[in-house]
């Protein structure tokens, strides 16, 4: 993430685009906000059930082209089959075969859906910023998403007009026509009633949706969104928010395409150079750099908190306490003007996460609530040590080196860091870019195998930080996941180079076993309540 926008993402208010907005409008024209007028829990997110259920869910999907009238079909398999784990998240399953894509027409505008699934409901599913029905399917991130919101909905998702495989070249859309866009889309899907899920940017229609057409709507979810783009009050320097905004467009602009970008709003979405090279497609598929630009501008206008007490629908809103684009208080907002709304607040430091504990995190509450019961398989539970590494200055040494002396270094280090997990009776679950998580049955072999790891890289000329924890991990096929292993990840975060650092609860467990530790006082972990003592371990 670049300077600029890690700057940008600290601000107390959310990454929408206020400032650039404004210059765009017409001399004396007023910005319009909603309501006003012109002049004054625990779900595995793929794998099976103990009853064989595929909860990615992508059954039954209709292969009907345009003109035809939609109807359920017989239970189908959606192509799917065992992914290795080989990079990023650990998938179970992909897909081999994406559901058809068909049109819609509202006026002279073609808006392409898909529907996913033969769920006893219908679930509008209204996405962010950008989207492209069919790439998104390339994206493990995206397909468990979606897969597991049709695992139990018949799901109607779209591509904004502007965006994707919907018509390009038109003109920006305004919150009526963006409206009448999912009507049409739920009219040729045969959708008189939905329930309407919104992410981030595509939450506010679904608010205005559901208090506009009550008729039409069973019941809305909000993930990660906000009622207003930008509020005055929130900034005490405009001209310095602007220029700091001018900056992020900038980058937007110039790297659109290349594959960072939407990892700056979903954590993990890209944690290797092949699936950078997979989002970067998706970018392109889903918006030119300047339309990227102008969309992001012009989130600055919406504010439809008028409309809030009017949503008479059930309403979920669920939102990550220490989430840098929307800040929290912003859902807080939102859950108490929706009459009856129902607030859930998940742990962590990031806007959304490809990580699958997180989507299964999101999606639980979400089941439960439309369904009325989550159908998920009991998953285990184990008291593990986990431990996290990587290599300090990764980047710089990278470009120092050079791609090809780069890449044996790495290998080199790859072989020692699996040697000595082995050694010490350890398990490796995934590779985290140029580093590793792994889990231990006991916590002192855990931090002996991560001092052990850190002097074997120094040998080969790096150095590596360790983060070590001790908790109570859900266990998710051949994953950990839970608290206690975000806790290990950001004890990782803390450590200087060439140091393992240790929570409390670890050096608690290994009284008697000869280690030693240095105080390194309190600290707040991002994403996790409370205060955490950590701890570094001396060097033997």
């Amino acid at each position: 993430m670049p300077r600029r926008l890690r700057g940008h993402l600290r601000r107390p208010s959310l990454v929408v685009w206020r400032h650039v907005a404004l210059r765009h409008r017409k001399p004396g024209e007023a910005v319009r906000r909603y309501g006003e007028s012109t002049s004054g829990s625990r779900h595995r997110v793929a794998g099976q059930t103990a009853r064989g259920r595929s909860l990615t869910g992508l059954q039954g999907f209709e292969e009907l082209g345009r003109g035809d009238v939609p109807r359920r079909r017989n239970r189908s398999t959606l192509g799917l089959r065992p992914r290795p784990n080989d990079h990023g998240p650990n998938y179970p399953c992909r897909v081999d075969t994406v559901p058809r894509t068909r049109y819609a027409k509202n006026g002279d505008i073609n808006i392409a859906y898909q529907v996913v699934g033969d769920g006893p409901f219908d679930l509008v599913y209204v996405p962010g910023f950008i989207s492209h029905l069919e790439a998104a399917w390339e994206l493990p991130y995206f397909a468990a998403f979606r897969g597991r919101l049709a695992s139990f909905s018949r799901l109607i998702v779209f591509d904004k007009r502007g965006t994707g495989l919907s018509d390009r070249g038109v003109s920006w859309p305004t919150f009526e026509e963006r409206m009448d866009d999912v009507r049409a889309v739920m009219d040729a899907a045969g959708s008189e009633r939905a329930a309407l899920l919104g992410i981030s940017e595509g939450g506010p229609m679904c608010m205005l949706f559901a208090a506009t057409y009550p008729d039409r709507v069973s019941s809305v979810t909000l993930c990660g969104t906000f009622a207003v783009g930008f509020d005055p009050a929130e900034t005490e320097s405009p001209e310095a928010d602007a220029e700091l905004l001018e900056a992020d467009l900038d980058w937007v602009e110039s790297s659109w395409g290349t594959g960072v970008v939407l990892p700056t709003f979903i954590e993990g979405l890209a944690p290797d150079e092949r699936q950078r090279e997979i989002v970067g497609r998706f970018e392109r598929h889903a918006a030119s750099p300047g339309a990227t630009r102008l969309n992001l501008a012009m989130n600055a206008e919406i504010d439809v908190r008028a409309v809030l007490p009017a949503i008479r629908v059930p309403a979920l809103v669920i939102h990550h306490v220490g989430d840098p684009l929307v800040p929290i208080r912003g859902a807080r907002a939102v859950a108490e003007q929706i009459p009856n709304a129902k607030l859930v607040e998940l742990p962590g430091d990031f806007h959304l996460s490809a990580r699958p504990e997180a989507i299964a995190a999101m999606l639980d509450p979400v089941e439960e609530f439309l369904t009325g019961a989550s159908h998920h398989q009991e998953v285990d539970r184990v008291l593990a040590t986990v431990v996290f590494t990587d290599i300090v200055a990764s980047t710089e040494r990278a470009a120092t080196l050079g791609d090809h002396a780069w890449h044996r270094l790495l290998d080199d280090h790859d072989r020692a860091v699996r040697r000595e997990i082995d050694r010490f009776r350890g398990r490796e679950i995934k590779t985290t870019g140029d580093g590793f998580f792994a889990a231990f049955d006991g916590p002192a072999r855990g931090i002996r195998c991560a001092r052990a790891i850190a002097d074997s890289a120094r040998q080969l000329g790096v150095e590596v930080r360790a983060g070590v924890h001790t908790g109570e991990c859900e266990v998710r096929g051949d994953d950990l996941a839970g608290m206690a292993v975000h806790i290990g990840a950001r004890v990782s975060g803390l450590a200087a180079a060439d140091e393992v650092l240790v929570s409390g609860t670890v050096k608690d467990l290994v009284v008697g076993s000869g280690l030693a530790f240095t105080d390194r006082g309190s600290h707040t972990l991002k994403g996790v309540p409370g205060t955490w003592h950590l701890y570094a371990v001396d060097p033997c």
